[in-house]
């Protein structure tokens, strides 16, 4: 790292020590390249390498702005800060660069896969944009560029580079835009198959309401020469072609910082290797100079990576790399995590006591069965490992391994071994594997078959526990194993294995003996015992700094019983199984030590902790989060939005609920069920989205600062015991009522008139394990219909009485709008999961897709049945729109589309013929009459409306922030009154239950307009339609 705004891959010559020629001949990373000057105090460089998961997930964050289609998860970040450096000013200073400093940041982040350098310019942080050259012998521009130095063995040239600012106008625009969308975070993809010809930027253009403008016509650009030395670089002039991921067809990338785009070919030069991409190997290091820099005083965007540069890490800073279950200390040299009562690991990852646990991960194998000379290769394979702690038992199976190499593999009990280590049983003053690791450790395997050529390595990488609770592993198998018969069986006997310790390294070694019976043939079945040397090597970190922290025995044995193992020949399943326990070295079995706790005999439950006595006695505790007299425990159940949220607040130091969130990060919300809230909104950015049961982002739904999506939730809240309530249906008295749904029942409001008469508001509809969402009415046969997102459904009751019945189950993902022909008999439904508007017949037959393009999120449907036109909102958030179709699908147009918001409700009343919506995005109701272009705004600050429906005089709507239903008088444009429900939670469908249908016909009112199947009224007339997916001789289809 140099002070002159330069990473370097490969450590620079002497002659190059200074900005120069550019492209250099090392591998460089240049955010701000220039002459800096960092004398006398004149601003310092810090840097670290950083492991954090705030701090990669805050990277992933920035490089998901930038490239939305990939997914990354980096595993490591290299943090750089230039803080306060000075420009050089050479011997005429320039008395307008005075007192000037610049304060800029680079994030290089990398997965196993690829690395991607991001860019942080913070607001004021660049105050000069030129400096002194010595080569040039006056003021020249700063430059952002990149370079992969001299490549080639016998012939050396220069490697692929980018040069993407090098005049004062791309670098003053360095802090005002982006090319990743957010004010001042530039993102490049600097390492992986996509990057062979150069980098690539990111390409998500800051919006000019956020930033500056730009000019970006489509026109071919001329190549601008660039220099920071004496010497030119070879250059040709080209038409601009900007460089994506993948495209090999030039070396050049554009400038993407100003108009003025600026752009280097690779100069031509004797044959070379081809270009590669190149992953950063950079060390750890340490700042020289104790200091605390606050980072809100040098930004004010938010976005530049919090950083300490003290040389002593105190907890202060560090909070976040202890888990959330344990206490941070300051020692002499530094800070120790350990964790609390209750709960055993090294303090950076805690699970609690005696509670099972989960080991996911993924095998990748190139195996050599036996003396054959090819391979079997498999990939992307999954483990799961499940552990019983109390009795350091562990299950792993690994599934989809080929049967060409699956019995080979059973003598490796070790793989899944390693497991059993991390939670084998500890006897008085031992330490399994997580409490020394934490579970986060590599581990390399060398396994020797006595006997047979060659060596099996094996490689697992275990990364701590994931958001989910759950361990991770990644395990890689290469080389050559003895092959063993299909159908055979492997024994291993108990097994003993020593575990020598040392600073941040453990090592072991064993020679193990295991029988293979072979399948039986003529009454035999031969059996051979065979031996293997196994030994490996672990390497972890540990924390130095408690020298109070008692020193683990030099040397540990590792006792392992009850070894089984199988492969699954029909589900291709290898299976490991194990019981382990960890002691002093000893002869013979640990049951030496007769207590149940050590020997697996306590009869504690699963999720209990067996805490050993005087000689045999013991006591069972139930886990953290488990209540009971520890032979029993129940669980207080945990959601996994629950876990997640703790797990980020842990991992950030947040999880004081005292403490403010750190800018930057992504806290889930929960419910107050513990569910995933369906609205979720990131703190910093202000950007909001809707999940899906389990916390996944629906696409389309994220919307700008200032705006929140109607999101649904998906899961029903918990049913309380109590008495059981009916679900059959609360008949309602004559007259015309409101109905509108509240998660699981539909509620009925009376009218007389235009009034609600709120005290006479009942259930109509118990239906808990739902949650309905669009209401629609059947006034021929006073049906009500519903869609439920939970199941998913559509279902319908009579408002007579009876039980309710399901119509529609299948092939559905979303529906949440729907709507009543009456006089064609059908239904209409939109579902926003599917992206399509469905019809059906009233009994849910002879279902039709009528569209299934250009809808994003459609969501309300009426129908105008007199007329034989359909109408539907669609919310997407990036061209909101009200569409309008003939019943059977065709005209379709767009009816408004200029300033929407997110139109929730639509509503069509017969009687005025005007169709009314309500905007949750622009707070408004409007009105129009589809056949005149004018609209009427009918009342703005409403707060959150969802859905509406028409009565008389009156709009009805749906609030979700008031939880109730509002009454709006049309005539003249005021609200005059609400009803909030007794429960309050959130409201959402709402229909008018007429005590008789309105006057008029269409063409299927009478003998389904001769159709054989379905018949859609159009204007005038009707159309014939088979339903999809119908053989139907039977049907035919006409106008």
């Amino acid at each position: 790292v140099t002070t002159n705004g330069i990473i370097a891959t490969s450590e620079p010559p002497a002659k190059e020590s200074h900005p120069g020629l550019f492209p250099p001949t090392f591998g460089a990373i240049g955010p701000f390249l220039a002459d800096l000057d960092t004398t006398d105090g004149l601003g310092k460089v810090y840097y670290r390498e950083d492991l954090s998961p705030s701090i990669t997930q805050r990277a992933a964050e920035c490089v998901h702005r930038g490239f939305p289609e990939i997914s990354f998860q980096p595993s490591s970040a290299v943090v750089v800060t230039w803080e306060s450096v000075a420009p050089y000013q050479g011997p005429s200073r320039e008395p307008d660069q005075e007192g000037k400093r610049n304060t800029f940041q680079t994030v290089l982040a990398s997965s196993d896969s690829s690395s991607y350098a991001i860019f942080l310019y913070p607001e004021d942080g660049l105050q000069f944009h030129t400096t002194f050259s010595k080569k040039e012998n006056n003021q020249v521009p700063a430059m952002v560029a990149f370079s992969q130095g001299s490549v080639g063995f016998l012939w050396k040239s220069n490697g692929a580079f980018n040069i993407f600012a090098n005049d004062r106008e791309s670098i003053e625009n360095l802090a005002k835009s982006s090319n990743s969308g957010q004010q001042g975070v530039w993102v490049f993809e600097i390492g992986s198959l996509a990057t062979t010809n150069g980098v690539v930027p990111a390409d998500v253009i800051l919006g000019t309401e956020d930033g500056a403008e730009y000019d970006d016509e489509d026109e071919d650009y001329d190549l601008v020469t660039t220099r920071l030395g004496l010497e030119d670089v070879g250059t040709t002039p080209f038409s601009y072609k900007a460089l994506r991921r993948g495209g090999a067809d030039t070396y050049s990338v554009p400038s993407v910082l100003s108009p003025r785009r600026a752009a280097t070919e690779r100069p031509l030069g004797p044959p070379t290797e081809r270009t590669r991409s190149f992953q950063l190997a950079v060390e750890t290091f340490h700042q020289q100079h104790p200091q605390v820099i606050d980072v809100d005083e040098v930004e004010e965007t938010g976005v530049v990576f919090s950083y300490n540069t003290d040389s002593r890490q105190t907890c202060a800073n560090n909070r976040h790399q202890c888990s959330v279950h344990a206490e941070c200390r300051d020692y002499a040299t530094g800070f120790c995590c350990s964790c609390v009562a209750g709960y055993t690991g090294n303090g950076r990852q805690c699970v609690a006591e005696g509670s099972p646990q989960r080991v996911n991960g993924k095998v990748k194998g190139r195996i050599f069965v036996g003396s054959s000379q090819i391979p079997i290769v498999f990939e992307n394979t999954d483990l799961h490992s499940y552990v019983v702690m109390n009795h350091g038992r562990s299950y792993t199976a690994i599934s989809t391994i080929p049967e060409t190499v699956g019995y080979s593999l059973l003598p490796l009990a070790p793989v899944g071994g390693i497991i059993g280590w991390m939670f084998a049983v500890e006897q008085d003053g031992f330490k399994n594997g997580f409490s020394i690791t934490g579970g986060e450790f590599t581990r390399q395997a060398e396994v020797t078959f006595v006997g047979h050529p060659g060596k099996l390595v094996i490689k697992q990488r275990f990364s701590g526990i994931d958001e989910h609770g759950h361990l991770t592993i990644d395990t890689e198998l290469e080389g050559h194993v003895p092959q063993i018969p299909f159908g055979s069986s492997v024994h291993i006997e108990p097994y003993t294995e020593l575990y020598h310790y040392s600073t941040s390294v453990i090592t072991s070694s064993s020679t193990r003996e295991y029988t293979v019976t072979e399948p039986e043939r003529e009454g035999a079945a031969p059996s051979r015992v065979y031996t293997y040397q196994w030994r490996q090597t672990i390497t972890f970190q540990e924390c130095v700094h408690d020298d109070s922290r008692p020193a683990l025995p030099s040397t540990q044995q590792l006792s392992v019983d009850s070894v089984f193992v199988l492969y699954n020949q029909e589900e291709r399943i290898l299976r490991y199984a194990l019981s382990n326990s960890i002691g002093p070295v000893r002869e013979g079995s640990p049951d030496a030590l007769q207590n149940p706790c050590y020997i697996g005999t306590h009869g504690c439950d699963t999720n209990a902790a067996c805490r050993p006595g005087a000689r045999t006695q013991f006591t069972c505790e139930c886990s953290i989060g488990f209540r009971g007299d520890g032979r029993t425990c129940y669980e207080v159940e945990k959601t996994r939005c629950q876990h997640e949220r703790e797990h980020i607040l842990g991992a950030a130091g947040a999880a004081d609920p005292q403490r403010p969130i750190p800018p930057g990060l992504f806290v889930p919300e929960c419910d107050a069920h513990g569910h995933y809230a369906p609205t979720q909104c990131h703190g910093s950015t202000g950007y909001c989205w809707c999940v899906d049961r389990d916390g996944r982002e629906v696409e389309g739904t994220r919307t700008r600062p200032g705006m929140t999506p109607p999101c649904l939730s998906t899961v029903a809240p918990p049913i309380h015991q109590g008495p059981a309530v009916p679900t059959a249906v609360i008949p309602l008295p004559p007259g015309t009522h409101l109905l509108f749904a509240q998660t699981g029942k539909i509620e009925r409001l009376p009218l007389e008139g235009n009034t609600m008469r709120k005290t006479e508001a009942k259930a109509f509809l118990h239906v808990p394990a739902k949650v309905i969402i669009g209401l629609a009415f059947d006034c021929v046969d006073k049906m009500v219909y519903w869609t439920d997102i939970t199941e998913p459904s559509i279902g319908r009751a009579s408002l007579h009485g009876g039980e309710p019945t399901t119509i529609v189950r299948q092939d559905l993902g979303s529906p949440e709008g729907i709507a009543v022909d009456h006089l064609g008999r059908n239904i209409f439904w939109t579902d926003s999961n599917l992206d399509r508007i469905e019809v059906a017949k009233l009994d849910g037959t002879q279902r039709r897709v009528l569209f299934e393009t250009d809808l994003v999120n459609p969501r309300g449907i009426v129908t105008d049945s007199v007329r034989g036109n359909l109408y539907w909102t669609d919310w997407n958030r990036d061209n909101p729109k009200i569409e309008t179709s003939y019943m059977d699908g065709t005209n379709r147009r767009i009816l408004v589309q200029d300033d929407l918001g997110l139109p929730n409700g639509l509503t069509f009343d017969v009687f005025s013929s005007q169709l009314c919506w309500v905007d949750a995005g622009t707070n408004r109701a409007e009105c129009l009459n589809p056949s005149q272009p004018s609209r009427r705004k009918v009342l703005e600050g409403l707060q959150y409306p969802f859905a509406v429906t028409s009565y008389g005089k009156n709009l009805y709507y749906t609030d979700w922030k008031m939880n109730s239903v509002v009454a709006l008088d049309l005539a003249i444009s005021k609200e005059t009154d609400a009803f909030q429900p007794h429960k309050q939670t959130r409201l959402y469908g709402i229909t008018t239950a007429l005590s008789q249908c309105p006057q008029g016909h269409n063409y299927c009112s009478v003998n389904n307009g001769g159709c054989t199947h379905l018949c859609l009224a159009t204007p005038g007339s009707r159309t014939c339609r088979c339903p999809d997916n119908t053989l139907g001789v039977d049907c035919i289809e006409r106008k």
